[in-house]
């Protein structure tokens, strides 16, 4: 195996250096993401008992201790179960954000690597093969079987060792993203399960409407006395040049009411009947 890594030359080396890098990533993100993966349905049942129970600082106890995160977007919901609903919900959001970003460090070298893996294994190749010509040009006319061998290996090394990186690289970099993707599904449910919790049990608050202004008070008329005195402005329009339409409303003069008159006449009268 050494003896086929050494007929590769320098760019096999470069290849092999792509190929551990690839490993060494996968396997670091394979057990972050396998630790983040917990069973949310459980998880959600007792954060909600505790939460019934109104242990609040007991919940977020637990969403500390439980890895994942599921256990994260709850915790920020949790912590602002007392806001209203559009707050927790960009709380919620803004968690996502965060976790999705952390499980998805590194998958760049690996999508990176799968990429570059069969380009360097064609650039080996294409080494090989001027070598070869090389060797040919040397040995001419008379050329060996053994002289055009080196050549040949490097090529044929280097084109299918960058192909093998490239498809590891490949398949680990969907494998992990498909089990983001799985995470992150769940990530949703429980955001949507525990905002519904927080409405149907009433902890979050709802925004308030503005208060109206209270309303301007009725204009009151004037009273004197007994007599009213309506205000200037409620004269009517047809009263003349001196009415509102004509621009200046008539001045209120008072007026004897005509039952005024009656009961000064019978006071007469009656005074009269006294003297007789």
């Amino acid at each position: 195996m050494f003896t086929l890594i050494q007929q590769g030359g320098l760019v096999m080396w470069v290849i092999l250096a792509g190929g551990a890098i690839a490993l060494v990533v996968f396997l670091e993100r394979f057990f972050h993401v396998h630790r983040a993966k917990i069973k949310t349905d459980d998880f959600l049942k007792g954060i909600c008992n505790i939460l019934r129970r109104g242990n609040v600082n007991e919940a977020v106890s637990i969403c500390d201790d439980t890895p994942g995160p599921v256990a994260y977007i709850v915790r920020a919901a949790i912590l602002h179960y007392d806001r209203s609903r559009e707050v927790i919900a960009q709380a919620i959001d803004d968690a996502a954000l965060t976790e999705i970003a952390r499980m998805e460090r590194r998958f760049g070298v690996l999508a990176t690597i799968a990429q570059i893996a069969p380009l360097m294994g064609v650039l080996g190749t294409v080494l090989g093969m001027i070598q070869t010509v090389l060797a040919i040009q040397q040995k001419a006319p008379l050329v060996q079987i053994g002289d055009l061998a080196a050549g040949l290996w490097q090529a044929l090394l280097t084109t299918a060792a960058g192909l093998v990186v490239a498809m590891f690289s490949y398949i680990a970099y969907n494998l992990l993203v498909s089990k983001v993707d799985v995470i992150a599904l769940d990530m949703e449910w429980a955001a949507g399960e525990i905002l519904a919790f927080f409405t149907s049990f009433g902890l979050s608050s709802t925004t308030e409407a503005p208060a109206r202004p209270p309303a301007a008070p009725e204009a009151q008329p004037l009273r004197a006395g007994n007599a009213t005195h309506p205000p200037a402005t409620l004269a009517r329009s047809d009263r003349g040049p001196g009415s509102v339409a004509g621009g200046l409303a008539e001045p209120w003069s008072p007026m004897v009411p005509p039952e005024a008159g009656k009961l000064g006449q019978a006071g007469k009268a009656g005074k009269t009947r006294t003297d007789l």
